[in-house]
């Protein structure tokens, strides 16, 4: 199954692939213009200074993991990628799997880093979280590093695998094969009780392949422990403060971290932010809106009425639905794989154009290219080989969330879902129940906590076009994290996160990462 709720990974990994589809001292002065203090300790009593719990009442951490050093040496190629430049050095930092009993097993976290261009001007290290959850940092930040290259002057930059992801005990859950076949037969807007029925048990069956193959390390896989390795990580660096830049899903876990760790939060930027307050049903009906008002904003580029479009690619995707489409490659394209195909491209308004000549090809009767646009999202490659992605994010949700919506709740939902989106509308009511029914791991919480009292400030930067994580989510986490701490910018334009997409954008954030400099709280750029 497929989820959009929270999918920054896969997004992120989607806009890298554009060319080939196509910290703050406590009590700093909140006021606007106030110096934001980013600098580093890195003697091994600092280190060693913190429970690393952010929580009261877990054991302290024992030095032998706060004090460990790392071993950086040359980066092998990651599963399915290549192996980074001669710049990047790759390490292996132990956390405990149960920070409830912190001598007990560990795990290992996968790091990457670049160091700052300028040693007699580095301010620390710059930590990385693109989303999903998860999205592998170890993977992700060597292809986007250039977009990084003003803070690398001055910062190293630092890519992860959060536990549950990748090189990280990744989860795991099914086979390719396995993945291939729900992918054709099970529809994600399931309209019979056959259908219905086919798609509870695939849910199902995918819980229990995760707990067969990954047992171990399912229960502790959730964002709150996730936090938890980022500060053992900032010791370990030896850095007194985190600097962080967390986009989509990343934005949850710096604002779990803000929340957990608020004395040592450093400077934070928080890019395509997710909305702190909805649970899963407000998550679904968030992106229901959110991608209706990007589609609708890609039909007026192209000069479509956006009540006539709709209707228009509703109705071919209800003719894929009752006859699925040949590709030219020997599979099939369905109407969940038509929607996934759609979807990619709105993250980004550089890919509109694809979208326009998928959708006009599949009106031709040729699902070829919707078909490429899905596997993209998908993970997939020519071989049939699927990343592990969706494996992590589904995990990793499910651990997080307590909700665990049945089959008629979700239906319950599809008729003001549709009213939201009639073209993805159905699929993510039904999304609701599919992602964590049955799941054998109970959930920690209906929403995450992001109240920081205490923390340095915080920028929050929402996009209003942002099909994935709408720019009303950036408005909720500025509030959640507390007056003075949420710096909320604005960026008028389309597509999921902002920097390095506007100009405007991105000069405020290097600033404010390189000079310290905070924004005007509600600054807009456009």
């Amino acid at each position: 199954m497929v989820a959009f709720a929270r999918a920054g990974a896969l997004a992120a990994t989607a806009l890298l692939l554009t060319g080939a589809l196509a910290g703050c001292e406590d009590g700093t002065d909140d006021k606007p213009g106030a110096r934001a203090d980013g600098s580093t300790a890195t003697s091994p009593s600092a280190r060693a200074s913190s429970t690393a719990s952010g929580k009261p009442g877990l054991p302290a951490l024992p030095g032998s993991l706060t004090s460990q050093r790392l071993g950086w040496k040359h980066c092998k190629a990651p599963e399915g990628g290549t192996a980074p430049g001669s710049a990047w050095r790759c390490a292996t930092v132990r956390v405990p799997l149960d920070y409830t009993k912190p001598a007990g097993t560990t795990i290992g976290i996968a790091l990457i880093r670049k160091e700052a261009r300028d040693k007699s001007r580095r301010l620390g290290s710059m930590l990385f979280n693109f989303g999903g959850p998860g999205g592998s940092g170890v993977s992700i930040l060597p292809r986007a590093a250039g977009s990084y290259g003003e803070l690398n002057t001055r910062y190293d930059l630092v890519g992860f695998d959060p536990r549950g992801v990748a090189a990280s005990a990744g989860v795991r859950c099914r086979s390719d094969r396995e993945q291939e076949d729900a992918s054709r037969k099970v529809d994600m807007t399931p309209d019979t009780a056959a259908e219905q029925a086919a798609f509870m048990k695939d849910g199902a069956d995918f819980g229990a392949g995760c707990a067969r193959i990954s047992g171990k390390v399912l229960p502790f896989v959730g964002t709150t422990n996730a936090a938890r390795d980022m500060d053992l990580i900032r010791q370990v660096l030896g850095d007194r403060k985190l600097t962080y830049f967390g986009i989509s899903y990343g934005t949850e876990l710096g604002g779990t971290y803000a929340h957990l760790f608020p004395a040592s939060v450093g400077r934070t930027v928080l890019d395509a932010v997710v909305d702190p307050t909805a649970d899963t049903v407000g998550h679904a009906r968030n992106q229901a809106t959110g991608f209706q008002r990007a589609l609708d904003n890609y039909l007026k580029d192209r000069g479509e009425d956006p009540k006539a479009g709709t209707r228009r690619i509703a109705r071919l995707l209800a003719r894929i639905d009752r006859k699925p489409l040949p590709t030219g490659t020997g599979r099939t394209l369905n109407q969940s794989l038509a929607i996934t195909g759609i979807v990619t491209p709105l993250y980004s308004k550089g890919n509109w154009p694809l979208l326009t000549e998928a959708l006009d090809e599949a009106t031709n009767g040729n699902g070829g290219k919707l078909l490429e646009l899905a596997d993209s999202y998908n993970s997939r490659d020519e071989s049939g080989h699927y990343g592990t992605e969706s494996h992590s994010q589904r995990a990793i949700s499910c651990a997080d969330s307590k909700a665990r919506p049945s089959a008629a709740e979700a239906k319950a939902l599809v008729p003001g879902f549709e009213k939201l989106s009639p073209v993805f509308g159905a699929f993510l009511a039904w999304d609701t129940a599919g992602w964590c029914s049955n799941w054998p791991v109970k959930g920690e919480h209906d929403t995450p906590e992001a109240s920081a009292p205490g923390a340095g400030p915080i920028l929050v930067v929402g996009t209003t076009g942002d099909p994935a994580t709408p720019y009303e989510g950036a408005r909720k986490m500025a509030d959640e994290l507390g007056k003075g701490v949420g710096i909320l910018l604005t960026n008028k334009g389309e597509g999921h996160g902002a920097y390095g997409q506007n100009t405007c954008v991105t000069s405020t954030v290097d600033t404010y990462f390189l000079d310290g400099k905070v924004p005007a709280d509600g600054k807009t750029c456009s």
